[in-house]
């Protein structure tokens, strides 16, 4: 189990589609844990694999809520969920306002609409196929993480200007960091 380093925009890789996974897969476990890890830490309640620079169809998500002002959960409070090969099947023609951050686009946050409801199919850990259906905030982490593993940000559903703007700036900073 670790803490690994978080993917942030303008990385190329977060454009990039990620490949399907089979549950039996060496290191598989592990990647889910250092994933549940590295959210827990950053801390989000969602992350892709690409979000660690793996280009694999994993996701993980927590929507426990924080029990300290360190942000921190007790490991008996922690509600983790792994997603392989998650893909939405269904959605609701309803829609939902949500605000959203990215761990891969640190301290930028912007209203997003998506469909209110979804119904996603996936394998667990053990192989087994499974659907999930969900609404309100889980609804719309999953949709979230699922854009990762298909090369889609959040920023991809804001105006062009919007979008044009964020990235800009963050390839600012990233240029600006290469340089120090």
């Amino acid at each position: 189990m670790a803490v690994r380093p978080l993917v942030t925009l303008p990385d190329p890789l977060l454009k990039q589609a990620s490949a399907p996974v089979r549950a039996d897969e060496p290191g598989l476990k592990e990647l889910a844990r250092d994933m549940l890890d590295t959210m827990y830490d950053a801390p989000g309640i969602g992350l892709a694999a690409v979000q660690i620079g793996v280009m694999k169809r994993v996701v993980v998500i927590d929507l426990s809520k924080p029990k300290d002002e360190d942000g921190a959960l007790a490991e008996g409070e922690k509600n983790p969920m792994v997603f392989l090969n998650p893909e939405i099947i269904w959605s609701s023609d309803e829609l939902r306002v949500h605000e959203e951050g990215c761990l891969s686009i640190p301290d930028y946050y912007e209203a997003v609409e998506r469909p209110d409801r979804v119904r996603v199919r996936y394998q667990d850990l053990a192989g087994e196929t499974r659907e999930i259906e969900a609404d309100g905030l889980l609804a719309t982490c999953l949709q979230h993480e699922i854009d990762h593993l298909n090369g889609v940000l959040f920023i991809d559903h804001l105006s062009r200007l919007k979008r044009e703007r964020v990235t800009k700036r963050f390839a600012k900073a990233a240029r600006r960091d290469t340089a120090a």
